[in-house]
């Protein structure tokens, strides 16, 4: 049984079969903050960048490299559902990649002085002791490293990269890069030994310069290395004599969205996309996968399998992409550049089953492919964390791990973690929790802010997207009886037969003829205006009520966060106090559709120790209102996620302007742990929440539309209320 590790790490034998299951599927079961490893008294804020991963032998100890810090990090992984810190090894230079054999790692350092002046080592790493036993000069400025699986020697791609602000990035940029072979004698490097092997003249761009980015090795000895800015793929002997290169070539790309615009439209092509594979791993002895990531003109925005003679055996094409958008991880951000960006990929058997690995730094996503022979199927896709940088099969323990490089401490948002799956005999995988997979169309859906029940229909609800999607404004038909929960039609919110412009929707009620009242978040820095809306059941707007005066009088950013309807009253949920609120108190605002009268209470949030408390979703269900009230913390900082009740009778409105009466609120449920129930970190935006026909309770996040972004979207039912 063998592993590959993803992003260029080493090929390690592992002996310990798994047995074969009925229904394997890989799901989450830990997430480790990589902060947890900086020692007592050192700024926890610090970016961290945990990117390649690899094991120790025996499986219990990962060791991954954190460029920012400049450290290698190490974590106890005995028991894989609580992983433990080990701290971190402070290096004299930037860890690129690592490999590991046995209990030695084999680190890739870099320490050039600048682009034109490249300098890097190879060092070996005792990982119980931490104490470095061999250091060779590379002569160049690493990149990926892999180990031999037999142990015999490592490779090392000196990338030598180009400066991306020296003649707007134009290469060639001397000096050239090349691939260092340094033979091991019973783990020892042999550093006078090293050999480098020529990449020059091989590729048709900038052939004179060959930027090496990732490689890994076969069972044969044989080296494949990627020269992703030159698009270009060779295959070397152990001797570093080239056996074969070719270009990695183009792929015409259909049903793509390519505009950064604010809707999530797959109706373009465009032809000739260079793929400019990143991470490239061998799935056997003849054949290797790569992750078109992209970089310097190109990026297909998808997969491919290649022989080692260049020929394609697979092209996954915009397959991997569309999965995504049906799971709501599309980065519409990157749609004019490239897309859902597949940058690391692997390979590992689980038993008897071949899986392909494949990873989307943009869309957050592990991809998960079932192998016949070079033929894949795509099996299930896995929750990562924010962009996935490297990947991990442990198969002797049926685990899975990746590596998160993105870091938001900084804005208060997301740590970089390395993520733990288990593969387990279940009947079905943990996530996705939502899809559009089966509708009549590709349904791309993001950025969820509100949600409703039929009236009348079990089972059946109603989503929103806000301002994310600023020129695709979506009411999205949900069916909740299925796990996961389908969405199976969209309905465009439109104004004139056109898309209504100006609209962050927050709220939303079904109304029994089919048709919908909507709550839209005003910006008047935007030009979005707070107001209520009247749309049809094919979405078209019938009637808009703008807010009062004396309420605009005392407006605040964060404005209307839900809505729901209570006889002729419409009452919206305020998210944060405005300028006429006691501390801690948010509106309840009031309209009455028949008298047009105008009104609100006062809910009293609960007081934040760090950020803001403010309200999310309100919605009535029999004698009872009930409000989402969360904090704006993400992970072990999240505090208050909580659902609470108000009596119906209690909803009296006041007139604006004066004092308003305060609600009772009674705590319902604590939804910190439903959001820790898939095992990643806590979320910040719980933002949608309905009952259905039959009396049970939804719950759905939003997930900002995937920036800054993990991409996650849980939602849930907590049972009858």
């Amino acid at each position: 049984m063998t592993t590959r590790l993803l992003a260029g790490s080493a090929l390690i034998a592992l002996t310990a079969a798994m047995p074969a299951l009925a229904t394997p599927y890989f799901n989450r079961i830990a997430s480790f903050a990589t902060p947890q490893n900086m020692a007592a008294g050192e700024d926890q804020l610090r970016e961290t960048s945990p990117e390649i991963v690899a094991v120790t032998e025996d499986g219990m100890t990962l060791v991954y490299t954190d460029s920012p810090l400049g450290v290698i990090g190490f974590v106890d992984l005995t028991d894989p559902a609580s992983p433990q810190p080990l701290g971190n090894l402070e290096l004299e230079g930037e860890p690129t990649s690592v490999a590991v054999i046995g209990q030695t790692a084999y680190v890739g350092m870099n320490s050039s002085e600048s682009f034109v002046e490249p300098s890097g080592a190879l060092l070996a790493l005792d990982v119980a002791s931490r104490a470095e036993t061999a250091r060779c000069d590379l002569g160049g400025q690493p990149d990926s490293v892999a180990a031999a699986p037999d142990g015999s020697f490592v490779a090392v791609a000196i990338e030598n990269e180009r400066d991306e602000d020296l003649n707007d990035g134009v290469i060639p940029q001397m000096p050239a890069g090349f691939v260092a072979i340094v033979p091991l004698e019973n783990g020892a490097p042999q550093c006078d030994a090293i050999i480098r092997a020529d990449l020059t003249g091989l590729a048709e761009v900038a052939g004179d310069d060959p930027e090496p980015e990732y490689l890994d090795i076969n069972g044969l000895g044989e080296i494949v290395v990627t020269l992703q800015e030159n698009n270009h793929i060779a295959v070397l002997g152990r001797d570093g004599a080239v056996l074969s290169h070719f270009t990695a070539g183009a792929v015409d790309l259909e049903g793509i969205d390519t505009a950064e615009d604010g809707a999530l439209l797959f109706t373009d092509s465009v032809a000739g996309v260079l793929r400019e594979p990143d991470t490239v791993v061998w799935i056997d002895d003849q054949h290797f996968l790569t992750a078109n990531e992209g970089d310097y003109e190109g990026g297909s925005r998808g997969w491919t399998i290649f022989a080692k003679d260049g020929t394609v055996a697979h092209e996954d094409g915009t397959s991997f992409e569309q999965a995504l958008v049906q799971i709501g991880h599309y980065p519409e951000g990157r749609s004019d550049s490239k897309g859902i960006e597949p940058e690391s990929a692997g390979y590992a058997e689980f038993g008897d089953t071949r899986y392909a690995f494949v990873g989307s730094e943009r869309g957050s996503i592990l991809g998960i492919y079932m192998l016949d022979g070079t033929t894949p199927t795509l099996h299930q896709l896995l929750p990562s964390g924010i962009g996935p940088e490297g990947v991990l099969a442990i198969p002797s323990r049926n685990l899975l791990v990746t590596a998160n490089e993105t870091d938001l401490g900084e804005d208060g948002l997301a740590r970089a973690h390395l993520m733990i799956y288990e593969l387990q005999d279940v009947a079905a995988p943990a996530y996705p929790t939502l899809t559009s997979q089966g509708a009549d169309e590709l349904i791309g859906w993001t950025a969820l802010s509100g949600l409703a029940a039929h009236p009348t229909e079990a089972g059946l609800l109603y989503a929103v997207n806000d301002s994310f999607l600023g020129h695709q404004p979506r009411i999205y038909e949900i069916d909740a009886t299925q796990a996961p929960a389908r969405i199976t039609r969209a309905i465009d919110v439109t104004r004139d037969g056109r898309p209504a412009q100006k609209l962050d929707i927050e709220g939303i009620v079904a109304l029994e003829d089919g048709g919908f009242w909507l709550a839209s978040e005003g910006r008047t820095d935007r030009l979005i205006p707070h107001a209520l809306y009247k749309v049809d059941a094919d979405g078209a707007i019938e009637e808009e009520i703008a807010f009062p005066a004396e309420l605009l009088a005392v407006e605040r950013r964060f404005g209307a966060e839900g809505v729901t309807l209570i006889g002729d009253t419409l009452w919206i949920a305020i998210q944060r106090e405005w300028g006429d609120d006691p501390e801690n108190h948010a509106k309840l605002v009031s309209y009455n559709i028949e008298t047009e009268e105008w009104g609100a209470v006062h809910y009293p949030k609960e007081s934040p120790a760090t950020g803001w408390v403010g309200l999310s979703e309100i919605t009535v269900h029999g004698d009872w209102v009930y409000i989402v009230e969360r904090d704006n913390q993400v992970g072990p900082n999240a505090v208050t996620k909580q659902l609470t009740r108000v009596p119906v009778a209690e909803m009296v409105p006041a007139p604006l302007g004066g004092v308003l009466p305060v609600v009772t609120k009674e705590p319902v449920r604590d939804l910190l742990p439903d959001l820790l129930r898939w095992n990643g970190f806590a979320l910040d935006k719980i933002e949608g929440f309905a009952v259905d026909a039959d009396g049970t309770g939804f719950v759905v996040t939003d997930n900002d539309g995937v920036d800054d972004h993990s991409g996650e979207t849980l939602f849930w039912s907590i049972g009858a209320m």
